[in-house]
């Protein structure tokens, strides 16, 4: 893989290996996937800030296992939203405990849409409510709410990955 012309060190592909696995749920965890990557904890974040500002490192994330905390419930709400208010009406919908992902699409011929949350909640009926509340609140009143009929297992991409 290369990246600017130059080939990625193997310091790199350490601190990238040690990213993509399991985020360590402890007290020190940049720690943790420093050593993971055999360096200093100051040393890998200082590779993570480097990657990031050099866009080798576009976005990092977590995947919410939602039915593992409880929320037996989810769907896609697609919202048509004023492109004039996207951004505003975005960030209040993120802001919301029960949203757990929040983006903006373009819209189609015969399909509005341009603004998508993921609701979690225990049951159908709240899922409902809560889009119910969010579109009030932001003065919203389109919307299409799309159930999971299957949950796929979610995966990251792995780079890197010894032979």
């Amino acid at each position: 893989m290369k990246h600017s012309g130059s080939e990625v060190s193997e310091l790199d592909k350490n601190v990238i290996r040690a990213l993509q696995g399991e985020f360590p749920l402890v007290e020190e965890p940049y720690k943790e996937l420093a050593s993971r990557a055999g360096v200093s904890e100051e040393v890998f974040l200082a590779r993570v800030r480097e990657m990031t500002q050099q866009k080798m490192i576009r976005k990092m994330g977590a995947v919410l296992r939602h039915r593992e905390v409880g929320f037996s419930s989810n769907v896609l709400c697609a919202w048509e939203v004023e492109p004039e208010r996207l951004d505003e009406v975005a960030r209040s919908m993120a802001a919301s405990a029960s949203v757990s992902h929040c983006y903006d699409r373009n819209v189609a011929p015969g399909w509005p849409y341009n603004l998508y949350t993921m609701i979690h909640a225990h049951s159908r009926a709240e899922c409902e409510q809560i889009a119910e509340q969010l579109g009030r609140e932001n003065h919203v009143a389109h919307r299409v709410m799309l159930y999971s009929k299957k949950e796929w297992k979610k995966t990251s991409m792995q780079y890197f990955q010894e032979p």
